[in-house]
């Protein structure tokens, strides 16, 4: 086994069981124990991975357009996903709602705040910034990818909900194919940052 991918493989573990208590132990603020989770998995990655941050923030001008643009694709491919599964399955109107039983408990500005300056950019420096990176630096870059996307929708599972498995994988794989494609977090990070806002607080589906 390459030694580059121990790191990777002892932190997944560490990464199911915080989604688990994040989704399925309901004593605690949901979103406070989702941002130490992410917060304290993006710590482990940076830190694996601090000979590699001048490459991973690299910058370009466009990535100031080309993050928000694609959050709002995003947007919208979640739009015509919820109108189709809704029409098609009788069970996605109230999953898709089950997603947003969790903003009572914290008032929607914090949540906002949380979302776009801390999850965002966390969930990114972990899963793509540090686990696809170093899967794709051994299987390659798609294979990289797809098991990223499999991983990150997968931890997903202990909230119980279909809707919201398919929507992290599609999540993962948009995210995902942007960082391979641009291999930088900085777009990434705006792109995840500003969905976040917009479908949890601004516009949400449901």
């Amino acid at each position: 086994m390459p030694s580059s991918l121990l790191p990777v493989l002892w932190t997944l573990p560490l990464a199911f069981i915080l989604w688990f208590i994040t989704f399925a132990i309901p004593p605690g603020n949901f979103w406070l124990k989702l941002t130490c989770s992410a917060s304290l998995l993006a710590t482990l990655g940076l830190r694996s991975s601090r000979k590699d941050w001048r490459t991973l923030f690299h910058f370009k001008p466009r990535y100031l357009w080309l993050g928000p643009l694609s959050a709002i694709l995003l947007y919208g491919i979640f739009w015509l996903g919820k109108e189709c599964s809704t029409f098609l399955f009788p069970f996605a109107s109230k999953q898709i709602s089950n997603v947003y039983l969790n903003k009572a408990q914290l008032d929607v500005r914090a949540i906002g705040f949380l979302l776009f300056f801390i999850m965002g950019p966390a969930e990114e420096i972990y899963w793509h910034g540090f686990v696809q990176r170093s899967l794709c630096q051994q299987l390659g870059s798609w294979k990289g990818l797809f098991l990223t996307t499999a991983i990150y929708s997968l931890v997903h599972i202990f909230a119980l909900n279909f809707i919201l498995l398919v929507a992290a994988a599609v999540c993962g794989f948009f995210w995902g194919w942007l960082y391979q494609r641009e291999q930088s977090l900085i777009p990434v990070i705006l792109s995840h940052s500003i969905w976040d806002v917009i479908i949890f607080v601004i516009f949400p589906l449901s």
